[in-house]
């Protein structure tokens, strides 16, 4: 099973409905609702999308392997951001991980906390059953912990009200791929199906002009994450 543990695609959609959002003050930051539409899509969707998008860029010019701006395959209303890949059965700390990023105004973000994904591809098994990928991918979540906070206010809660289920997806992956880069085989390019995640996802209306600052930690089994996304939102 793959796991990826985060701070914080190609599903075109022509109708971008308005999100409910959750707001702490009248000009901090606002959490848009997990139960909402937002931009087309639902949680579960966008949470298909980022995984679409983190494994279709290749491993030496990726963001998450610091070898890339974050800028780097974002396209639309959201942009995502996430944190380190760790491969099945690792011991993985990452901690300390501090990172810069300008985003341009009006850009949603879409941030996995921890998430846990799985494929016929990971499972060497063309015929693995949807039903069991989704009880693997839980039964990794079920022991996390999650924190996460945006300009020093915390999001509570997070396993409860932030945790959801991807949509079925097919991604593509170069021959520079991710799971290679990680070690859990020596695969081809080449788009795959079926694929799932689970995970503690938030998403974030658009930023205010400036400086902000995104912090998440998680931890599942042997795995640690913390990780510190310094943020300039363009004016």
């Amino acid at each position: 099973m793959k796991r990826i543990l985060v701070v914080a695609i190609v599903l075109g959609l022509a109708v971008l409905a308005v999100p409910n959002v959750m707001a702490w003050d009248k000009d901090g930051p606002k959490v848009i609702d997990p139960n909402s539409v937002a931009y087309g899509r639902t949680y579960g969707e966008w949470s298909a999308a980022w995984w679409q998008w983190a494994l279709s860029i290749p491993a030496s010019q990726h963001p998450l392997f610091d070898t890339a701006d974050c800028s780097v395959g974002q396209s639309g209303p959201v942009w995502f951001l996430g944190g380190k890949f760790c491969a099945n059965g690792a011991n993985c700390s990452y901690t300390g991980v501090v990172r810069s990023c300008s985003v341009p105004a009006g850009k949603a973000l879409y941030i996995p906390v921890l998430n846990a994904e799985n494929s016929s591809l990971e499972l060497n098994d063309p015929k693995a059953q949807i039903d069991d990928i989704r009880l693997g991918n839980a039964q990794a979540m079920d022991g996390s912990t999650n924190e996460f906070d945006i300009d020093g206010k915390q999001i509570r809660n997070l396993q409860q009200d932030f945790r959801v289920q991807s949509t079925v997806f097919v991604y593509t992956i170069p021959d520079d791929n991710v799971w290679t880069k990680i070690g859990e085989g020596n695969f081809a390019g080449g788009a795959y199906f079926p694929a799932m995640d689970d995970g503690v996802y938030v998403m974030l209306a658009p930023l205010r002009a400036g400086p902000h600052q995104i912090h998440f930690h998680g931890t599942i089994s042997t795995f640690v994450l913390d990780v510190t996304y310094n943020l300039t939102v363009a004016k």
